[in-house]
């Protein structure tokens, strides 16, 4: 049985596009779709007598918005198979325990009630930190989210929480028909001395080709996997989170990895990924490595 591709919904906004976003990547996966409410109506009715024969006003939020974006969802597209339900817990409780049986998690960058100010709600955040399964994070720029780049984009980083992350990528490029850029940054430290240009210049030149090779490394195999996917490989000096913040804006999804911490629940997310789902222009995909 395929595993659904599950979106959290509060009815905001945010929300609202992520269903759109994730209807069409749903399609293009041929993948069932699973929206789901986090409403603790139950917990609250639960701790009170009820005088009243109406029904809880959260409990009627909450179906209403369920079934609105389902609705929402098939008038987008018909033939992907959805489903809604309201379940009876926090939202971030909710989605990781979706998580092991999931494609990826899909959630909005804000949720309904947090501040317009936020760059990111906090419910998208720690459950990108913490998911056992890739966690996709639809920001709002029109143009990215509608696909108008053709271009996914992956960050190369470390190999231990690389893997994952590139075979998403190249995965997600190839259901799209459209181009890949693995992108590995490097940078010549500060503090190195430079008593001779053609010194500074070479240990430059060795630093592009070490990561060069890594590019090299990380994609050989899954490559040989998708040779029809078109690739094409990006050593480029600079911080990894500036150089990827700025491939944002020509992309349709921007990919990273994380990877788990020993001793601790949930993933390190680094200083990249943390920058790239609050100032991204385009969706961000954080993908852990495989266990």
């Amino acid at each position: 049985m395929e595993l659904p591709l599950v979106v959290g919904v509060d009815g905001s906004d945010s929300s609202l596009l992520a269903v759109d976003w994730a209807v069409d990547e749903a399609a293009r996966h041929r993948l069932p779709l699973r929206l789901v409410y986090a409403s603790l109506w139950e917990r609250y009715e639960g701790a009170q007598p009820s005088f009243s024969t109406d029904r809880p006003a959260e409990k009627v939020m909450a179906q209403h918005i369920i079934a609105s974006c389902v609705e929402r969802a098939r008038l987008r597209n018909p033939e992907v198979k959805t489903s809604g339900e309201v379940l009876p817990d926090d939202a971030v409780s909710v989605l990781l325990r979706a998580g092991p049986e999931a494609f990826a998690l899909v959630t909005g960058s804000r949720g309904r009630g947090e501040m317009a100010g936020l760059l990111l709600g906090s419910v998208s955040l720690a459950v990108a930190a913490r998911a056992a399964c890739p966690v996709i994070v639809v920001r709002d720029a029109e143009r990215n989210r509608r696909g108008a780049s053709d271009r996914i984009v992956v960050g190369v980083g470390d190999p231990s929480g690389g893997e994952g992350a590139v075979r998403f990528a190249v995965r997600e490029a190839e259901v799209r028909g459209c181009a890949l850029t693995a992108i590995r940054a490097w940078r010549s430290p500060s503090h190195e001395p430079v008593d001779h240009m053609l010194i500074a210049d070479d240990a430059a030149r060795l630093r592009e080709e070490r990561a060069s090779t890594s590019l090299d490394d990380a994609l050989r195999e899954v490559m040989r996997e998708h040779p029809q996917v078109d690739v094409s490989r990006q050593p480029v000096e600079g911080p990894a989170h500036h150089v990827l913040l700025e491939a944002s804006v020509q992309a349709d999804l921007i990919v990273v990895g994380a990877v788990r911490r020993h001793g601790h629940f949930g993933l390190q997310l680094g200083r990249t990924a943390h920058a790239l789902l609050h100032h991204s222009e385009c969706p961000v995909a954080v993908v852990p490595q495989p266990v």
